[in-house]
């Protein structure tokens, strides 16, 4: 199995069938910039950070590859939906609050990379989930979510 076989194993697995072929299609030329042992670290097209691939063996996406994902994958899946008022604070970079999620898809656990959206779909930006789904749907304070990039309307 070659490395990009293997990373499109690796996100259909941790984002649903079809991601893996969402962030990395065949026909495009990705780089990917490995580790001194040679291990897989960033995966880029474009010059556009795609997703790190981290030494616990999940993905950390970038803003490139939420855009990917968010176009390929029925919503609400990989999503977290957050109201209007919360797009120019996660476009900055700040945290999505728990009492701002209108959606969710249900699958979330902490520590899982989703994608910020707007009721619209839009993409606000990418992070780390802080709770999970259940908790993000029920809670009124706190981070739901941590932006790790915003992205730039």
């Amino acid at each position: 199995m070659d490395d990009f076989a293997r990373l499109r194993t690796i996100a259909d697995y941790q984002f649903g069938a079809g991601a893996g072929r969402a962030l990395f299609p065949e026909e495009e030329t990705i780089a990917v910039r490995r580790s001194r042992t040679g291990r897989p670290q960033q995966v880029f097209a474009d010059d556009e950070r795609l997703v790190s691939y981290g030494t616990d063996g999940r993905f950390t996406l970038g803003l490139a590859g939420g855009e990917r994902l968010s176009a390929a994958l029925v919503a609400p899946r990989a999503r977290v939906v957050v109201g209007a008022e919360s797009d120019p604070f996660v476009r900055e970079g700040k945290n999505a609050f728990a009492k701002f999620v209108r959606e969710v898809d249900p699958a979330i656990r902490p520590g899982d990379a989703v994608c910020i959206v707007g009721p619209d779909d839009s993409l606000y930006g990418v992070g780390q989930a802080k709770l999970s789904a259940g908790a993000m749907a029920d809670f009124e304070t706190g981070v739901a979510v941590e932006t790790r990039e915003g992205a730039e309307k």
